[in-house]
């Protein structure tokens, strides 16, 4: 996919600088998200493949590529914030030192070290943590809801979620980091989504032309009013809806005890196919979460000395 390069979007106050580890399909979605914020600037892609397309992607878009993978991120003094979209293995590895050196990490990986972060839910609470989790893109896509769910009842002992991709949005990435996803995932609902317990179920859809990304949540709830729920999950729908925009309600039923929510989530198309939301998603939100964290950065930065 080409890539327009123009010059970076320029901010009246300087921008945080910022490196991607990971030039895969969601790191480089990620760049051309970055280079658009006037928060944050990316100046680094670091992959550990000399021949990654991500790498060429950057150095056409004036941004230092480099194949030393997290060395390379360690060398620059300038760097503070460091966008890990690698997997969940290497996140493992490389977190020590990168947080050693006093790196703040935003994690678009399984590995979990950190706290979650769902934008739509909980993007406050963790900006301080030196490592920060964002699920999965079934978690990003289904947690908003589930919260949404639980807010409004007395009690969400369960939920469960489904999330379906296109089979050509999986890459190497999301197939060798599966197990890692539904356990996260999992976790995800019930730590941050609210629900006393949790399942995720990941299915990779095969058709042609590529479907859309859809996501199914099923919750059993106590003490819920249909009308409240229904509403509740409206206005979640809108929040996710400043940072993704392709994020649409498909379906909503509230019977008996069970609340059934199905959303589709559309890709931005920025670098990817508008079929791949479930990348798109989570670099939205790691682009939310980003910009959040360097605000405060910026803040502390100016901020007056203790007399």
């Amino acid at each position: 996919m080409s890539v327009a390069i123009d010059g970076p979007t320029r901010a009246a106050r300087p921008r945080t600088p910022v490196a991607i580890l990971g030039p895969g399909n969601i790191g480089t979605d990620l760049l051309v998200k970055l280079r658009r914020s006037t928060v944050v600037e990316p100046v680094l892609m670091a992959g550990i493949y000399a021949d990654s397309p991500g790498l060429d992607v950057a150095e056409r878009l004036g941004v230092e590529a480099s194949s030393d993978g997290a060395a390379a991120v360690l060398e620059r003094d300038d760097i503070g914030l460091v966008f890990d979209a690698t997997g969940a293995r290497a996140h493992l590895e490389n977190a020590p030192a990168l947080a050693a050196a006093g790196k703040r990490l935003i994690d678009l990986t399984p590995a979990a070290i950190g706290p979650y972060v769902v934008p739509g839910v909980n993007l406050t609470e963790h900006l301080g943590a030196p490592n920060v989790n964002l699920v999965s893109c079934g978690g990003q896509a289904t947690i908003p809801i589930v919260h949404a769910v639980r807010r409004v009842v007395a009690d969400l002992p369960y939920a469960e979620i489904v999330a379906t991709i296109a089979s050509r949005s999986a890459g190497p990435g999301t197939r060798q980091n599966i197990d890692e996803f539904t356990e996260t995932t999992a976790d995800g609902v019930r730590v941050v989504g609210g629900a006393g317990r949790g399942k995720a179920i990941i299915v990779l859809n095969p058709a042609e032309p590529p479907i859309l990304m859809r996501d199914a949540v099923y919750a059993r709830v106590a003490g819920g009013d249909p009308a409240a729920i229904e509403a509740s999950v409206g206005d979640m729908i809108a929040e996710v809806q400043q940072y993704v925009p392709g994020y649409r309600l498909l379906h909503f039923d509230a019977s008996g005890d069970v609340v059934t929510v199905i959303v589709q989530v559309e890709g931005a198309g920025d670098f990817l196919p508008r079929y791949a939301g479930n990348l798109d998603i989570m670099t939205a939100a790691a682009t939310r979460v980003g910009e959040s964290i360097a605000l405060g950065l910026q803040a502390a930065a100016v901020a007056p000395a203790d007399p």
